[in-house]
């Protein structure tokens, strides 16, 4: 695994859901969808299984964030969904993250790719200092959530494309970065705040990117997403 473009199916239902799928499996293509929150809290483990079915990769992203042995036991549920990557917020210590390892991974040794989400992407420097009562520079908290989650054994983060390359620098290029915040140059940025286009995402070396509106709102669904993949995947 490694370079794709992840399509984010943030849709309320699973026929909204199915329906834009559809147009992908109609010709062929098998791309690589996230499920998120909304999805799967409206329809539970079901939707996973049904689009794992029509043979696509799934990163399930519902950002775990509780006490170590909480996220343990769900992550030991998740592991039976049979997706392909999950998270978790790196926030939540690396002895939580270490205890969500544990419970990932199954009997026979196999998991998921596990990531952790560093700080999300409509999260600027003002509400980092304001907000959450975090001084230091952005980039400086990404960096330290990142070698936390190399630390307690995790495979990547979620991060800004911004952020791609000091996160490759401090911890490796086998540690996997994974971004959203992706816009085409002629996209509205939306709530995002540190975005890029696939483009630029490839240059600063991100090796998964996660696009949602851009293409699940485009006129063209599967037009937008072969477009992402040549601007990304070169």
């Amino acid at each position: 695994m490694g370079k794709d473009v992840i399509i984010a199916c943030d849709f309320p239902d699973k026929a909204s859901t199915l329906s834009f799928l559809s147009a992908f499996t109609d010709r062929g293509i098998k791309p690589f969808v996230k499920i998120g929150m909304e999805l799967f809290y409206a329809e539970g483990p079901d939707i996973v299984r049904e689009i794992k079915a029509l043979g696509m990769k799934i990163f399930l992203d519902l950002k775990l964030h509780d006490i170590p042995n909480t996220v343990k036991k769900a992550m030991a549920s998740l592991s039976r969904l049979d997706v392909d990557m999950c998270n978790l917020h790196a926030a939540g210590t690396k002895r939580m993250m270490e205890a969500a390892l544990e419970g990932l991974t199954r009997p026979d040794g196999t998991r998921p790719i596990l990531l952790a989400v560093t700080q999300l992407t409509s999260t600027d420097q003002q509400a980092l200092e304001n907000e959450l009562l975090i001084r230091e520079p952005m980039e400086n908290v990404v960096m330290s959530y990142a070698r936390n989650a190399k630390d307690a054994g995790l495979d990547g983060v979620v991060c800004s494309p911004l952020e791609s390359g000091a996160v490759h620098e401090a911890c490796g290029n086998e540690f996997l970065t994974v971004t959203p915040g992706i816009r085409f140059a002629d996209n509205s940025a939306g709530d995002q705040k540190r975005i890029a286009t696939p483009a630029r995402a490839a240059e600063l070396g991100s090796d998964y990117i996660v696009m949602g509106r851009p293409i699940t709102a485009a006129e063209d669904p599967v037009a937008a997403y072969l477009r992402a993949v040549n601007e990304f995947c070169v």
